[in-house]
């Protein structure tokens, strides 16, 4: 592993998967992980759906990951549609597989018939006897056993946020609680990254803040998903993928240089850590890692597990 000069010590990197809902799609996902793999990274981490609704395949992923793999897995874990006790029971076994990290989210209802609710529509309740917000989960766990817990940061606020300072406040009481990093949502404009990094900084947060990396595949579904999240779109980034729905590959060729550029002026500014959500493609999250120093340690695997 390699590293640029001007970070001062080597790239580390996380990457995040989704659960696979059919046979194709768990050959996908394998292919991804087998090829990202050689690259080393500190954790992958595999998401838990709106409403608990992939709890059974969340566990069945990061357990196999965990078994086969060497790397060190992590499970995202919900206040949503469950009581403490399930919640701890989930945590407990996690933790029987060897699981050691855990990813405490609130977490977003599912969405209704009427559109309301998921992510970034609103309509969350705590589940009765259930854990009402993740710095609650995160005291939960805490009580279960010895994890690693990471939690989610809003460079540009949560969108239920009543501010930025509340949701700041939050991140505090999530760190305070027993957070020992939090991983960003995904951004585009990095300097809002770096501005709620240094705000962090003075409200006394001092845990590590990963940056999520988002590489884009399809630029008008960012959009809709930059929208639900609160994350922007500058004109510069909207312009760079002007007029490449149809031309797939140079449209990736500009995410990647896009995306890479974006983790260079991260590292100039003393950021080393990078968290990509890869959504369970890997060509994409390989290109930018080579470009900003992050080398395979051997041969690239790609075959599919069968």
């Amino acid at each position: 592993m390699t590293h640029s000069p001007a970070s001062g010590r080597p790239p580390a990197v996380s990457f995040e998967f989704f659960p696979p809902k059919t046979e194709k799609m768990e050959q996908s996902l394998w292919q991804a992980v087998l090829r990202l793999a050689p690259l080393a990274p500190d954790f992958v981490s595999v998401t838990y759906g709106a409403g608990g609704s992939t709890r059974e395949r969340t566990h069945a992923t990061v357990a196999r990951i965990q078994q086969e793999t060497g790397m060190t897995a992590a499970a995202h874990l919900t206040c949503v549609g469950a009581s403490r006790d399930e919640i701890n029971d989930i945590a407990r076994s996690y933790w029987d597989a060897g699981i050691r990290h855990i990813v405490a989210l609130r977490g977003d209802p599912p969405a209704s018939a009427d559109g309301s609710g998921g992510l970034g529509g609103g309509g969350y309740r705590p589940h009765p006897g259930g854990y009402a917000y993740a710095v609650d989960l995160v005291e939960g766990l805490r009580s279960v056993a010895d994890f690693e817990i990471s939690v989610a940061a809003y460079p540009e606020g949560h969108p239920e946020a009543v501010s930025l300072d509340a949701d700041l406040d939050n991140l505090k009481r999530k760190v305070d609680a027993g957070a020992s990093r939090a991983i960003s949502q995904f951004f585009f404009d990095t300097d809002k990254f770096l501005l709620f990094r240094d705000r962090a900084g003075r409200a006394g947060i001092t845990v590590p803040i990963i940056p999520g990396i988002l590489p884009i595949t399809n630029f008008t579904r960012t959009v809709d998903m930059a929208g639900k999240c609160g994350a922007s779109i500058p004109p510069w980034f909207a312009e760079a993928f002007d007029g490449l729905d149809n031309d797939p590959e140079t449209r990736q060729m500009v995410a990647a240089s896009v995306a890479a550029g974006q983790c260079r002026q991260l590292q100039r500014h003393g950021v080393h850590d990078f968290h990509f959500y890869t959504l369970n493609r890997a060509d994409l999250t390989v290109a930018i890692c080579h470009m900003i120093g992050v080398r395979a340690a051997q041969p690239t695997v790609t075959d599919a597990l069968t």
